[in-house]
């Protein structure tokens, strides 16, 4: 990544960040992360650039998610994890709006049934959250299990799907 472009949405949570390289969007940031220039700086060596007008698509889909009038999103994503990772958000992305999955089933769509804790590393590095639905992998009891973006915010997201 030579460059990344980052701008601002206000989201149910609070003010949110969101940032793409030439690839597509690679990552979405929490309230807690701000200010997101740093954070970006601190995860990326690259030049970081404030530039809204670069993004005006993604937070168009993500304010209509956070609005009920988004089920799906359509971007291009450019992750940057190991390939076990990337298997398991690509697994991650499968589950449907409005649906879970646990970790185990999860791990065994994978093919590797004992990775369990594995799948729940790769979720917690999830970089673009809400786009790669991490908050749907539940645990196998069907409780909320953890989340990396705080677990009061898994269960809006849940509850706004009606997953939960």
């Amino acid at each position: 990544m030579d460059i990344i472009y980052f701008a601002e949405f206000e989201s149910s949570f609070g003010q949110m960040g969101v940032a793409t390289s030439e690839k597509g969007i690679c990552r979405i940031m929490s309230p807690e992360e701000s200010p997101f220039e740093e954070t970006l700086k601190q995860n990326y060596s690259c030049t970081v650039l404030y530039d809204p007008s670069k993004l005006k698509e993604p937070i168009r889909q993500l304010t209509e998610y956070f609005f009920h009038n988004r089920k799906q999103f359509d971007l291009k994503l450019d992750i940057n994890l190991p390939p076990f990772y990337k298997q398991v958000l690509d697994e991650v992305q499968k589950i449907p709006y409005g649906k879970t999955a646990s970790y185990g089933e999860i791990a065994a769509r994978v093919n590797n049934p004992k990775a369990v804790r594995a799948v729940g590393t790769a979720n917690a590095k999830n970089p673009i959250p809400i786009i790669i639905p991490c908050h749907r992998v539940i645990a196998g009891d069907g409780s909320l299990g953890g989340y990396g973006g705080r677990l009061d915010r898994k269960m809006f997201l849940l509850e706004l799907e009606g997953a939960f």
